[in-house]
């Protein structure tokens, strides 16, 4: 992994908050402010960044839509539990969109899926748009330039998310800038049942044990995490719906054809899972 690689984080410098789960509605609404939106390129890869040497995501240019960082790879972990093509009506949302390659990957990848980005600062859209390849939005594709709290504190969006990805930081980098209780609450009522969330943190920041504690609270423990990936990235996946109970070597099958399917590196992701997790020497069951 290349050196320039630090950080990895969303949202501008500053936006409207704090404590949006708390928020007044009568409340004042300062103007977002957000830090320059610049690029560099390396071995091949364009690296998005707000101003600061902090990667906030990349492209490899000969791959366009490949999703390039090893954390974001793993954000694509539901497709351990959920099966895209040929589901009615699946629905992928994003919070973040930084460069766009998870919203990229999934609208090539997943012909039946509907794809929808949420992006707060509009010049990572035009970025995403312009630099990164992101296809215009289309029956499948919506990219919405809004907050991500408003996103998910919308009655109108609950229940009708299969899958929710999560990566929602500030340059700053300081763990992500919506990690109340009534955020992940309201995350969890926008899936369906059976529904995903995925969400990137950060293991070695001290924003991680509140996150994990409170996802298992929105979640009722039903929680998993990956190892620790470069610099500290965690990846952990919450889950709605009924209890599950699958054998490993089923689950070593099912990454197997995940990555036959898609060439995701997903064939270590049950084992990164069985290490990772207490309990789960048998079988995963959460």
């Amino acid at each position: 992994m290349t050196a320039l690689i630090k950080r990895k984080s969303i949202e501008a410098v500053a936006s409207r908050r704090p404590a949006r789960a708390g928020r007044d509605a009568d409340a004042p609404v300062r103007k977002p402010r957000y830090a320059p939106v610049t690029f560099s390129e390396q071995g091949g890869v364009r690296y998005l960044h707000f101003g600061t040497e902090w990667v906030q995501g990349a492209m490899r240019l000969r791959k366009p839509d490949w999703i390039e960082l090893e954390y974001a790879q793993q954000m694509m972990a539901w497709l351990l539990f959920l099966e895209p093509e040929g589901a009615a009506d699946f629905h992928i949302a994003q919070l973040g969109l930084g460069a766009a390659s998870l919203t990229k990957f999934c609208h090539r990848t997943f012909a039946d899926a509907r794809v929808t980005a949420v992006e707060l600062n509009p010049s990572v859209v035009v970025a995403a748009r312009s630099m990164f390849g992101l296809p215009p939005d289309d029956e499948r594709l919506s990219v919405l330039e809004m907050d991500a709290f408003d996103f998910v504190a919308s009655p109108a969006n609950a229940g009708t998310l299969d899958v929710l990805q999560i990566d929602l930081y500030d340059a700053t980098a300081r763990g992500p800038v919506l990690d109340t209780l009534g955020f992940y609450r309201a995350c969890r009522k926008l899936l369906k049942a059976p529904g995903v969330m995925t969400i990137n943190l950060f293991g070695d920041h001290s924003s991680f044990p509140r996150n994990i504690e409170r996802i298992c609270e929105a979640f009722d423990d039903r929680v998993l995490v990956f190892p620790e990936v470069h610099d500290g990235n965690v990846i952990a996946l919450a889950f709605n719906g009924p209890p599950l109970a699958v054998g490993w070597d089923a689950m070593d099958a099912r990454a197997r054809a995940i990555q036959k399917s898609t060439g995701l590196p997903s064939s270590g992701w049950p084992e990164g899972l069985r290490r990772a997790n207490a309990r789960q020497d048998d079988a995963l069951r959460i």
